[in-house]
C-alpha cells in the first residue's frame, strides 16, 4: 500500500481522463438505486484490491460528453437516488468529475452523490497548502464519503458498503459543519464488530 505525502498526488499531473466502467441502475454501490461511475487511476495499490485493473490511469476509455449526457439522463429517472463514484481513485480524477458533479448540483439538486476514496477524511481536511484545492472542492460537492485504504487484515464481509473495518461511511455535510468526521446515521453493520463505531466515540 502506498501513502501520499501532503499535496504529493495531484490530479492535474496524473489523470488521463479515462473511465473504467459505468453501471446504471444498480443496488450495491450505496443507498437506493444508483448510477455508478468507475474512474481509472489509483496510486494507493492496496493489497487485496478487488479492482486492480483500475490502478492504471489509461485503463478503459476516455470520458466523453456523450457519457456525461447519458449519466445525466439516467440520473433524471425518478427511481434513481443518486450517483456513486468509485475507481480507481475519484480524487485523482477531479478534472473530469468536478464539471459533472457541478452539473448534477445545478440540474438535479435532489440527487445525492456518494464517493469511495483511499484518502481518509483527516487527510482531506489538511490545510489548503497541503491538500490541492480541487480535492477540497470535490469533497464539498459530495453527500457521503466512504473513506480510507482497504486493509486486507481488517477485511470483513459483513460491513455495510465497505471492505475493511477501518473504512467509514461519513456524512459530508454534517462533518464539514461539525469540523470532524460524522458517521452516516443510517449505518447498519448488524452484529459485526466495527472499528469505526469505537473511533466515533473517541472523537
Amino acid at each position: 500500500m502506498n501513502n501520499p505525502k501532503p499535496n504529493e498526488w495531484r490530479a492535474a499531473d496524473l489523470s488521463q481522463g479515462y473511465i473504467a466502467d459505468y453501471k446504471p441502475f444498480n443496488f450495491v454501490d450505496g443507498e437506493g438505486v444508483r448510477c455508478s461511475l468507475y474512474v481509472s487511476g489509483c496510486l494507493f495499490h492496496c493489497a487485496g484490491c478487488y479492482n486492480q485493473a483500475t490502478w492504471s490511469f489509461q485503463y478503459g476509455k476516455p470520458y466523453s460528453q456523450a457519457l456525461e449526457d447519458q449519466i445525466m439522463a439516467d440520473l433524471a429517472q425518478p427511481y434513481v437516488q443518486g450517483l456513486t463514484l468509485l475507481g480507481g481513485e475519484p480524487f485523482l480524477n477531479t478534472g473530469i468529475l468536478l464539471p459533472l458533479l457541478s452539473r448534477i448540483r445545478r440540474e438535479l439538486p435532489e440527487k445525492d452523490i456518494w464517493s469511495w476514496t483511499g484518502y481518509t477524511w483527516e487527510e482531506l481536511q489538511l490545510e489548503s497548502e497541503a491538500v490541492s484545492a480541487d480535492k477540497q472542492e470535490m469533497l464539498r460537492l459530495l453527500d457521503i464519503l466512504v473513506d480510507g485504504r482497504f486493509e486486507l487484515a481488517k477485511k470483513n464481509l459483513n460491513l455495510q458498503f465497505r471492505g475493511s473495518s477501518n473504512q467509514r461511511i461519513i456524512d459530508v455535510k454534517k462533518s464539514l459543519k461539525a469540523g470532524k468526521a460524522v458517521i452516516w446515521d443510517k449505518l447498519n453493520d448488524g452484529n459485526a464488530a466495527v472499528e469505526q463505531i469505537h473511533k466515533e466515540k473517541l472523537i
